[in-house]
């Protein structure tokens, strides 16, 4: 029988007794026996007192549907009693959890397995059972075990988003009945987009996107007449569109291999939803103009395709043979791995335009390649086989041009090519030995460099994901990636990080070119700080530094400096949390955005929810409390007055302070 009060004898006595709420109801519990031990439970964790003292007493519990503050022994908490002793989460609950982060690799999940399961991170219970599962970003790898996620049966959320998961989806996630929002997107789950989930009639949020899924849409959909939103972009799906008869308010198939004519039930949508597809029909051009247009192709154009495309091939023949004869080599680079330093032989030279307009980039070395540290040893490559590396241009920056270089061991390595460089050969040395030296899990560190006399190269690993750059501003024929809230966090906190250890190294050094195409990531979305303390090895005029603002760079304070990597730093926050491209922040740049000062002038009139990317909201249900810490560090960080900003070491203790609720 339950009661909607405590009485004082309830917890007096020296008797112990353990009470779970039930509702939102006030109610006073009498703690002046400092003999009981009380546990009251709250969203399937629970706080306990062993006969507790005043200083104990001194705080309650704060939560959703806890709130109160201790007074002379006594706590006005939302809670309603039932009788008998809460039990803690069931065992099914517990052991499916404990299993699932046994199987799965990766980084590991740090739970506390003595602790109730209802505390571990991105677990929410209700009432003794798993309600929600979120772990998004969290750099898991492997296949979905069977049988494990499957007895979560209470299950309602369920996000695994922006992991490295493979395979397909698990069958017993049939058995989640009560699931409401799935989120799998941005994985590499593979194969036909499994039946079972048509029969799991609660889903209102399918996202499935960024994924390796094939086969066709089945008509069966219609049978979750709950589902709002459907997002399938960026799969390899083939056929058409079902007829969807079920009330979508939101639909994208974009960017796979569908064909054929939109049906009217979706030919609300917009453009964007069916776009890298062979569709046709509203909202997209009318099927009888595609129709017309690919029969325009007439027998005399087919043989000239066929003439053209067996010329195009014997002249690359001849331009591969020539290539060879030459030993000529066209580099790319991104950033490595490494720590200190050695010689061994070789040497550089050379830029070479053809007639056609085209620029080789072509080395010929002789004596001084030299690597760092254990990788002398190792020495995987050398510099007969760098030269004969196919390679091809990644990209032009600020220091020079960037290549990747594909070894005979089936290694990548990036390799730049350092433009302006008049530093001495004695003070490159130098300095590339303090860069050499940095060994940091956030860094993406020197391998090896090539030093002569009017060249210099460094070599570092090739990172293959790309940078936070492409991923935030790369248009949908990129594959631009959706970053959510827990995604966006963690790479704000590895670059602090990465940052803040080269600030540890001495007050003199600092990174010099903080910018988002700088920020490398792994396929599980860990930052990798790249080109750090270039403008130590390049003459003046290139050391534009970021995306400081002019105050920053006149002639006196054109160097870079630590104070300039924290705005820097803050910029690209900002551009992390808002989407948007600091295109008017950088140096001598009038047009475009002033990132900092947009957001200033936002927040000041009291329009927050403004500023955060819309690809961040359409995954969070609210703006986080985070990500308006995050936007305040971001914004000390861009005060105008150098003086202002914090230290690196101040910026990276707060983002650990923070803690993402998703």
């Amino acid at each position: 029988m339950g009661r909607d009060f405590l009485r004082k004898e309830d917890v007096g006595g020296g008797t112990e007794n353990t009470w779970r709420y039930m509702t939102e109801e006030n109610h006073q519990l009498n703690l002046d026996d400092k003999h009981d031990s009380i546990r009251v439970t709250f969203r399937g964790g629970f706080v306990a007192w062993a006969t507790p003292s005043e200083s104990e007493l001194s705080r309650c519990f704060t939560d959703t549907r806890v709130v109160g503050v201790f007074g002379q022994g006594t706590c006005k908490v939302n809670i309603k009693v039932t009788e008998g002793i809460a039990s803690d989460l069931i065992s099914s609950d517990r052991e499916a959890l404990v299993m699932l982060r046994s199987t799965l690799h990766g980084r590991p999940l740090l739970w506390n397995l003595t602790a109730s399961p209802c505390s571990w991170n991105g677990i929410v219970c209700y009432k003794n059972r798993v309600v929600e599962l979120h772990l998004p970003g969290m750099g898991l790898s492997g296949r979905l075990p069977s049988n494990v996620i499957g007895n979560l049966t209470y299950l309602e959320t369920l996000s695994l988003r922006f992991n490295s998961l493979t395979g397909p989806l698990p069958p017993d996630l049939a058995n989640l009945t009560s699931l409401q929002n799935l989120y799998m997107q941005g994985n590499r789950f593979s194969g036909n987009l499994p039946p079972f989930l048509f029969s799991m009639h609660s889903l209102t949020r399918l996202d499935l996107a960024s994924n390796n899924f094939t086969g066709e849409i089945s008509p069966a959909l219609n049978s979750l007449t709950r589902l709002e939103a459907l997002y399938l972009e960026k799969n390899h799906l083939t056929g058409s569109i079902p007829n969807l008869t079920i009330q979508l308010h939101q639909l994208n198939v974009s960017y796979n291999q569908l064909s054929g004519r939109i049906p009217p039930s979706v030919s609300d949508m917009p453009e964007s939803a069916f776009q890298g597809n062979s569709l046709c029909g509203k909202p997209l051009g009318s099927c009888e103009a595609m129709a017309a247009g690919r029969n325009k192709l007439s027998t005399e154009a087919i043989v000239g395709i066929v003439i053209g495309c067996l010329f195009t091939f014997l002249l690359s023949i001849l331009i591969i043979l020539a290539a060879v004869h030459c030993r000529r080599v066209i580099y790319s680079s991104t950033a490595v791995d490494m720590p200190a330093l050695k010689h061994a032989d070789a040497r550089i030279s050379g830029v070479k335009s053809s007639d056609d307009g085209i620029t080789e980039y072509s080395i010929s070395m002789s004596p001084t390649l030299a690597f760092f540290g254990k990788q002398e040893k190792r020495r995987l490559f050398d510099l007969e086989e760098l030269l004969t590396a196919p390679a091809e241009v990644l990209g032009k920056g600020t220091f020079g041009t960037t290549y990747k270089a594909e070894l005979v061991s089936g290694t990548s390595v990036a390799v730049k090519r350092l433009k302006d460089s008049e530093t001495s050969i004695g003070v490159f040395e130098e300095k590339v030995e303090e860069l050499g030296s940095m060994d940091h899990e956030n860094l993406v560190p020197l391998r090896a460099f090539y030093l002569a006399r009017d060249e210099k190269l460094l070599v570092s690993d090739y990172i293959p994901s790309g940078s936070l750059s492409s991923i935030l501003h790369g248009d949908e024929g990129d594959h631009r990636t959706a970053l959510g809230w827990s995604t966006r966090y963690n790479i704000a906190l590895g670059v602090a990080r990465g940052i803040g250890y080269i600030h540890s190294r001495g007050p003199t050094i600092c990174h010099g070119n903080i910018k988002s195409s700088n920020v490398l990531l792994t396929e599980a979305y860990e930052a990798r700080v790249s080109d750090y303390g270039l403008a130590l090895l390049t003459a003046p005029r290139s050391r534009l530094h970021g995306y400081l603002p002019a105050a920053d760079v006149t002639a006196a304070t054109r160097i870079a400096s630590q104070k300039a990597d924290v705005y820097c730093f803050g910029v690209l926050i900002i551009e992390l949390l808002t989407g948007k491209a600091p295109n008017g922040s950088r140096l001598e740049e009038e047009s475009g955005l002033d990132l900092p000062r947009w957001v200033h002038s936002v927040v000041r009139h009291e329009r927050i929810s403004q500023v955060f990317d819309k690809e961040l909201m359409r995954y969070e249900d609210y703006v986080d409390e985070g990500m308006v810490q995050l936007l305040q560090v971001a914004m000390e960080c861009t005060a105008l007055d150098p003086g202002k900003r914090p230290s690196m070491a101040e910026v990276k203790n707060r983002i650990e302070a923070i803690s993402p609720s998703r």
